[in-house]
């Protein structure tokens, strides 16, 4: 083989990587998630994803508080900060009080740029005030992407608690059905995959429909069967 022709290859290979939807990268292997937000949404599927042999980076403020979770979640698990943790992850997953959103998103803009970010978090009134009662408002859609510019928004493991989500993951007979909502395609396959390979069975609805499964809707702090929830949200297979 020439130095031309292994160079024109070397080329060609680049190509085709830069090509690639990150989507279709990521399916093909374990996916580097950092978790912003380490408390019982965050642990608890952060632990599965762990387990199901991904590369896990839980991060909190005080994150010498996290030993005892990272041990439990096995080798595939390390802890630090938040900083750390956006650096770490391919794909963000958020999980802490709706209020801590802005904050998040404003100091770790450059970092979360561009990055497929998972979040659970959701507007209480009753623990986030008044930002909680104008994101129902306007729609957690709407005010997540406010709360979080450039990212590759997916509303995700929103409508139910850790407990239920930690008692139905991998469940034998008909899993649980996850929402997620999100626009960009590759995101929700990122998503999709992720949702399965905690135990449950995602259903994919656009963005705009992330209203119907957060805080004040029906299909809130319910923890459905996946057929149930399709018929719900109208969603064919």
């Amino acid at each position: 083989m020439t130095v031309h022709t292994r160079r024109a290859i070397l080329q060609l290979s680049a190509a085709a990587l830069a090509a690639t939807p990150f989507g279709a990268l990521a399916q093909s292997g374990p996916m580097k998630i950092g978790i912003i937000g380490s408390g019982r949404i965050g642990g608890t599927i952060g632990e599965l994803w762990a387990k199901a042999g991904h590369k896990v980076f839980f991060s909190s403020r005080h994150p010498d508080e996290l030993k005892p979770l990272v041990e439990q979640s096995g080798p595939n698990a390390q802890a630090g900060t938040v900083q750390q943790a956006v650096a770490f992850g391919d794909v963000i997953f958020i999980a802490v009080p709706y209020s801590a959103l802005p904050e998040i998103g404003r100091d770790n803009a450059a970092g979360l740029k561009g990055k497929i970010v998972l979040n659970a978090s959701n507007p209480i009134s009753g623990r986030d005030g008044e930002m909680a009662a104008a994101a129902r408002e306007k729609g957690v859609d709407k005010a997540d992407q406010e709360y979080l510019p450039g990212t590759r928004l997916v509303r995700a493991f929103n409508s139910t608690g850790a407990g239920r989500f930690a008692s139905e993951a991998h469940k034998s007979g008909e899993k649980l059905g996850v929402a997620i909502a999100g626009d960009d395609p590759d995101a929700m396959k990122v998503a999709a995959q992720l949702v399965r390979d905690a135990g449950y069975e995602p259903v994919p609805v656009p963005l705009a429909r992330a209203t119907e499964f957060a805080p004040g809707a029906d299909l809130f702090g319910r923890a459905l069967p996946v057929s149930e929830l399709r018929k719900a949200l109208g969603v064919t297979q």
